[in-house]
């Protein structure tokens, strides 16, 4: 089975046995379809695949067949139907396997901290999504488009607001806040408007203003209240989107996983995760919150041996705990398992 996670900045191949032995691995860059085009995107990652395959001691020449019996491919800026459809399409296309399913890339962070395929993850990383999936199939998303389809929050939209309220306390639109002089400081300025100029003519390059998350944050514990109510809007963000897909599975009535991922909520942030496990005491209280740091092509394997299992493909004992162990061997720099909050 061949495992891919692509996300925004990096991709992880992995090429694993029924019985969950990790064979072969590989990484790249990121997987940025939306901005090289489908096509593009999914050349890319043919280079990973044939790198993982011959760490494994296999060629995938012409005349040899599939190199695996099934692909889950679970890819970042994969986040409607249409396009899991055309980007399925396009792998199945390179005949890596018999069977392909690809997933927006949020289900193998959910996957990868639980034990079985139920439950729902939020990530919030650059950006905010969530999805919720049960053992028979049934799955909650959303579809992840930005402001234009309501979301709010990760480390962009933090940023964000971070810059808006410095801006307008700066000159008077708005109220005073830390964050004015915090960010200045950051990027060695004297005011928040130098910092702003200095993005609009190239002088700092805009993906740095994510640097911000940690201003934010160490604002918010020195007790700024604009810093405090951004961290708490976005701890009401993260549950929100958790009850609401809990609901969509029936699950709000029952234990269930909470996966909570991506780098400002594996930051473990005192203040943020002191607010989402509040609000999910009062709104869900049988939730079970789990921040999970293992690598989501984890997940993604474990959803193509779901896969294998209900086609009675696979489905081997200790395939989940032998996949798990074996990838952290591969990996270890990477924390493992999942965390319970408290």
């Amino acid at each position: 089975m061949l495992a891919i996670d692509a996300g925004n900045s990096k991709t992880d191949v992995a090429l694993v046995s029924a019985d969950g032995q990790v064979l072969g691995t590989a990484r790249g860059g990121g997987f940025v379809p939306h901005i090289v085009g489908s096509e593009v995107a999914v050349a890319g990652l043919a280079p990973l695949v044939a790198a993982a395959a011959a760490e494994a001691g296999l060629d995938i020449g012409a005349g040899r067949g599939p190199l695996a019996t099934h692909v889950s491919a679970c890819l970042a800026n994969a986040d409607l139907p249409v396009e899991e459809q055309r980007l399925q399409e396009l792998i199945a296309g390179y005949g890596w396997s018999r069977t392909t399913v690809v997933a927006n890339d949020t289900f193998a962070l959910l996957r990868s901290g639980t034990d079985a395929p139920r439950g729902v993850a939020v990530v919030c990383g650059a950006g905010i999504n969530c999805v919720g999936l049960l053992p028979d199939g049934r799955t909650a998303r959303f579809p992840a488009l930005g402001m234009i389809t309501g979301d709010w929050g990760g480390g962009g939209g933090l940023a964000n607001e971070v810059m808006w309220a410095a801006a307008r306390a700066e000159d008077g639109r708005g109220p005073h806040t830390a964050l004015a002089a915090a960010a200045a400081a950051h990027f060695g300025l004297e005011t928040t408007l130098a910092v702003a100029e200095a993005v609009h003519l190239g002088g700092i390059d805009e993906a740095r203003l994510h640097e911000l998350v940690p201003v934010l944050f160490a604002t918010a514990e020195a007790g700024d209240p604009i810093a405090l109510e951004l961290v708490d809007r976005q701890a009401d963000e993260v549950v929100r989107l958790a009850v609401v897909a809990l609901r969509r599975l029936d699950l709000l009535d029952s234990p269930a996983d909470v996966v909570l991922g991506g780098g400002v909520l594996a930051s473990r942030q005192p203040l943020l995760l002191d607010g989402i496990n509040a609000r999910l005491a009062a709104d869900a209280p049988k939730a079970l919150p789990r921040i999970v740091t293992t690598p989501p092509v984890v997940g993604a394997a474990l959803l193509g041996l779901d896969h294998l299992a209900a086609a009675g493909l696979g489905g081997a004992p200790g395939a989940q705990e032998r996949l798990r162990a074996g990838y952290a061997l591969r990996r270890p720099s990477a924390s493992e398992g999942a965390a319970r909050l408290v």
